[in-house]
């Protein structure tokens, strides 16, 4: 027998005994069910796709027993409660979270909850509208994800790409991408970004660890009165609790970085479940080995730390510590050979060197009488910014522009939600203590400044929610003020009211509208800015207001299918316009830069419109996908507030699906396809840039009269997973930008040199072609043990 005959056939032996190691796994999966106020459901049943199940017990938990590593949907039931499916569900043979559930009341008569299957994709009645929600497996195989939660938000309806498509601004409805705020289990993050925009909040990379990800909810209007600041959008991070039996450990491996995560009991003694858990991870980037290998000059640098501690005081007090932290450098260094596009990035890239940290403690206390709970959350949020741009960017000397700023708030929030005789009413108040310093140095534009403020803001809320006519007639309604010590705007003048109605007119038809004001206070970047002596010129700035109004039709087929249509309409007042561009701030945003640091008015105007369709389908006969199609129009106005110009978001056509298919063996391939219509760009002011070179200067009077041509990419994404006693593996191949698309990015100037990159004379710009339609392939690694 030849030598290659012997190794086919070893192979093969090895390819049967590792697939009968594998039939014979087997696992075990728990988690808790829940009602709405957070007592727990003591006999509810629980199964499985494949009729497996359990039943809860009097603390409302349950554990399914000889499960075989696979996908399922996972369904709860239990009398008079609606019931609820989880879908998708990847049963791993190592490091499963717990699958909880929180089942909500049935108004419904009891031989109509027999009759009627209720397991069926819903909405909250606060949000019936414009509401997308994803579960961490559907965030953790997302094809041109790369594990970046923050970047598969960009997928749901209404969100355009970013330029060139590689930051992760999240740009809703046709809104500037600090238009959306964040929350993460309740407490209010305002950075998520490596590198991220001071004064917006895009960056490249986002910063959450998807191993701590429960779910993800994006809110694109009718949000809840105890956010404050949103104008486009809310998007909720819920993290799962730490293991509280046994120590588990992730590790990641992509084309950009690694991560290591660990969680465990904490202080656990004879009992079963520790009290106390903790979920800790640490990520580290090597994209800047990987771009020295190819010959790039930029080398972005990044490290980030997530954790969460939750302990259980007693079974109606549990208390949580969560923090969030990043440390981020971005230089540039020159290749060894001259290339035009790299020595166009060396000249123009910027220096950053940004540090942030979350840290809050949250404690909520459920009410023994069942009534309801109230959640009480201290947190501080820091951002250290320095911001750098030189003329010699190689010997970093000559600076052109310098930015180093501090950012640190630290709130208090607290809410409060009572059930009485089916009404759900939620109340509560929020105070913020905000401190900012920012050094300036702006030579371009002749700027210079230090400045240093401190002020309190604070806001109070109150909304209720009802059902009607046995759960078809759903009405929520609310209030929010806010105001501040800096701008000393009346809370009066805050007053932002919504409304939210939502009707099955047939079964599984329904029809809903909201309408609702929601304010926004400006960026400390633009609190903060005083001119070249010293004064504070823009403490007079308004809050910008947003005015929703959004229809709707759903109609629900099947319980794990949904498609809907809706029409939006938002109208901005109070906008905040540049003195030295004459644009709206709405414009800005989405680029390496600062945000606002200028002089401005608050008197612009804007507003974004249009229809909204989509399909979504659970995993349902081994396929799942969201498809949606976006028609709008954004225009906003300068200092002439009859004038509506086109936004730089203003693609009109947005086209989106996201899905996959499950095959055999663990075997899993996905898709992600991007579509965005044909978009309007600032062009360059090539006189005066070949006067402040490397400083590029935009021609905002010119908005609007050139267009890139449209976006389109597709992704694919291949997993495989294996499933072992002590570990489980996953192994996944994507390609970005498959169909190698080329990808629109407005025109960029350098100066025009030879071919040994000495600088012709006399000086003059020329074009750089830019290659941007490359197919990009990375590879992951997932182990759990």
């Amino acid at each position: 027998m030849n030598s290659t005959l012997s190794k086919h056939i070893l192979f093969l032996v090895f390819l049967l005994i590792t697939s009968v190691a594998y039939s014979q796994i087997k696992t075990t999966i728990k988690g808790k069910v829940l009602d709405e106020k957070g007592a727990p459901i003591f006999g509810a049943t629980v199964f499985l796709n494949n009729n497996q199940g359990s039943i809860t017990d009097e603390k409302g938990t349950y554990r399914i027993a000889n499960v075989t590593p696979d996908s399922y949907n996972i369904t709860v039931s239990f009398l008079g409660y609606k019931s609820q499916t989880k879908f998708n569900i990847i049963i791993k043979s190592k490091g499963n979270p717990s699958f909880d559930f929180v089942l909500i009341e049935s108004n419904e008569e009891l031989e109509e909850v027999v009759l009627t299957n209720q397991n069926k994709i819903s909405r909250p009645k606060e949000t019936p509208l414009s509401t997308q929600s994803l579960s961490a497996v559907e965030i953790a195989t997302y094809p041109g994800g790369n594990n970046d939660v923050v970047r598969v938000a960009q997928t749901f309806p209404g969100v355009s790409p970013s330029v060139g498509g590689f930051r992760n601004d999240l740009i809703i409805r046709g809104g500037a991408p600090n238009e959306t705020v964040y929350y993460l289990d309740g407490m209010e993050i305002p950075n998520i970004n490596h590198f991220a925009t001071q004064g917006s909040a895009g960056g490249p990379v986002g910063l959450l660890n998807v191993s701590f990800i429960n779910d993800v909810t994006l809110s694109t209007s009718s949000f809840g009165a105890q956010y404050d600041n949103p104008l486009s959008g809310v998007l909720q991070f819920k993290q799962r609790d730490g293991n509280k039996e046994n120590f588990n450990t992730n590790v990641r491996v992509s084309a950009t970085d690694a991560a290591f995560t660990l969680e465990g009991p904490l202080f656990k003694r004879e009992e079963k479940e520790s009290k106390t858990s903790f979920l800790f991870s640490v990520r580290r980037s090597y994209l800047q080995a990987l771009f020295k290998l190819i010959g790039l000059p930029i080398r972005p640098n990044y490290w980030d730390y997530q954790y969460k501690i939750s302990h259980e005081i007693d079974e109606y007090n549990n208390l949580y510590i969560l923090g969030l932290g990043s440390i981020d450098d971005f230089t540039v260094e020159a290749p060894d050979e001259f290339d035009e596009e790299a020595q166009l990035v060396l000249d123009q890239a910027p220096f950053i060197e940004q540090r942030t940290n979350s840290i809050g403690i949250t404690w909520r206390k459920r009410f023994q009488d069942g009534s309801g709970f109230m959640q009480t959350t201290l947190s501080n949020n820091r951002l250290k910014n320095i911001f750098t741009t030189y003329q010699d960017p190689e010997n970093e000397s000559g600076v052109i522009f310098k930015n180093d700023a501090i950012e640190s708030e630290t709130k208090l929030r607290y809410l409060f939600t009572k059930f009485a005789n089916d009404w759900k009413v939620t109340a509560g108040f929020n105070a913020q203590y905000s401190y900012y310093t920012n050094n300036t140095v702006n030579n371009t534009d002749n700027i210079f400044f230090d400045t240093e403020i401190d002020f309190m803001k604070y806001g109070v809320f109150i909304n209720s929610a009802r059902s009607f006519f046995n759960d078809r007639l759903d009405i929520s309604a609310g209030f929010r003020l806010d105001s501040d010590g800096f701008t000393n705007t009346n809370l009066l003048s805050t007053f932002s009211p919504r409304l939210s109605l939502s009707y099955e007119f047939i079964q599984d038809w329904r029809i809903s509208a909201t309408v609702g004001r929601y304010y926004k206070l400006p960026p400390y970047t633009i609190l903060g800015f005083r001119n070249n002596i010293s004064n504070l010129i823009n403490q007079n700035a308004k809050y910008t207001s947003s005015d929703h109004y959004v229809l709707g039709f759903q109609y629900i087929p099947s319980p794990s299918t949904i498609v809907s249509l809706e029409g939006f309409y938002k109208k901005y007042d109070n906008y905040p316009v540049s003195v030295l561009d004459q644009v709206s701030l709405a414009n800005k945003g989405a680029d390496f830069e600062v945000l606002g640091n200028e002089d401005i008015e608050t008197v612009g105007k804007g507003r974004s419109y249009g229809l909204e369709f989509q399909y979504q389908q659970k995993l349902t006969n081994n396929f799942y996908g969201i498809f949606s199609y976006t028609y709008f129009f954004s225009e906003f106005t300068g200092f002439d507030t009859s004038k509506y110009i086109p936004s730089v978001w203003d693609s009109r056509h947005l086209i989106s699906f996201v899905g996959g298919y499950k095959l055999n063996k663990n075997w899993e391939i996905s898709s992600r396809y991007r579509f965005a219509g044909k978009t309007p760009y600032v062009p360059t002011d090539l006189s005066q840039t070949l006067l402040t070179y490397p400083e590029i200067t935009l021609d905002y009077s010119r908005l609007g009269e050139e267009k890139l041509n449209t976006f389109s990419q597709l992704d694919i994404r291949v997993d495989k997973k294996w499933n072992y006693s002590k570990w489980s593996l996953n192994i996944f191949l994507e390609v970005q930008n498959i169909l190698a698309q080329d990808i629109p990015l407005p025109p960029e100037y350098g100066l025009n040199r030879d071919d040994q990159g000495t600088i012709i004379n006399p000086i003059s710009l020329t074009e750089v072609e830019q290659d941007s339609g490359i197919p990009i392939p990375s590879i992951g690694i997932v182990v759990d043990f």
